[in-house]
């Protein structure tokens, strides 16, 4: 067989060869070294980095998922689970019907893709600038609702608790609530073992706010 390429190249010669195929090496070995000084100094990663999913809250604290399943279904790895469950007027987790009771993304699996963001309807998915998620347990690495629910600001009240008063969920999606409303209390939490108490079902002022915008 020839050994002079299609393109009619000269033919390389036995020893040719292989110094042609370690050229690249010998050129890497005079270039200044890129040392990073991880963990000492994280590297700051871009604004739509792909890390740990996060599930959202309305502005008041009530969640946004709806437990569609949506972003289950969206996923190419199987590494989304999700169980939604009705809400009730005693215990509300989120505006509407349904609300996602169990909620767990297995990391193992997950390869930051995207798609599940895609797939939400309703925001309630997004992903976070967090990278550091390597651990020595497959256990470890599914994460829950618990680890995966955004924390509460200041004009948040932790759920369940009843939606502000005057509004339906149409106006938590178009963005209307701004807050808990005055005097919101959080509900007893049947669902997760809790003991109904006294008192723990008030829901809030019972007038509802003047104008569509509330809890400004």
């Amino acid at each position: 067989m020839s050994t002079e390429s299609s393109r009619g190249d000269t033919p390389r010669t036995p020893f040719q060869n292989p110094v042609a195929g370690f050229g690249v090496t010998f050129k890497a070995m005079f270039k200044k070294r890129l040392t990073e000084q991880y963990p000492e100094q994280p590297k700051t990663t871009a604004p739509r980095f792909h890390g740990r999913h996060q599930l959202n809250r309305h502005p008041d604290g009530l969640e946004k998922c709806i437990g569609c399943e949506l972003c289950a279904w969206a996923c190419p790895a199987d590494a989304i689970y999700v169980e939604g469950a009705d809400n009730t007027d005693e215990e509300r987790y989120s505006p509407g019907e349904r609300y996602g009771r169990v909620y767990q993304i297995n990391y193992a699996r997950c390869i930051l893709c995207g798609l599940c963001i895609e797939a939400c309807p309703t925001r309630a998915l997004t992903m976070t600038n967090e990278f550091e998620l390597a651990d020595s347990s497959r256990e470890n690495l599914i994460y829950t609702k618990e680890q995966l629910l955004a924390g509460l600001d200041d004009d948040m009240v932790d759920t369940p608790h009843a939606m502000y008063p005057g509004t339906d969920e149409q106006d938590y999606y178009r963005g209307l609530v701004h807050g808990a409303a005055p005097d919101t209390v959080r509900q007893v939490a049947v669902s997760k073992g809790e003991e109904p108490q006294e008192a723990a079902t008030d829901f809030g002022p019972t007038e509802p706010a003047s104008g569509k915008v509330v809890g400004a």
